[in-house]
């Protein structure tokens, strides 16, 4: 009988865990989803402005 506790015991805890851990994924999934969004703006703005733009070390300061 004792075995039978047991073993419904572990279970139920291995059941919890794979919960805990589902969520876990869930939740990495959502936020690799936006940074992956992320970096796709940041390289899609990089390439912009390393095709249509002056680099830094062309510009004068505003002060001048």
């Amino acid at each position: 009988m004792s075995t039978e506790i047991d073993i419904e015991e572990r279970l139920s805890h291995l059941m919890r865990a794979v919960d805990d851990l589902s969520d876990v994924v869930a939740r990495q999934e959502r936020e690799i989803a936006a940074l992956t969004r992320q970096v796709i703006r940041l390289t899609e703005r990089a390439e912009a402005d390393a095709e249509g733009s002056v680099t830094l070390t062309d510009q004068r300061p505003p002060h001048w």
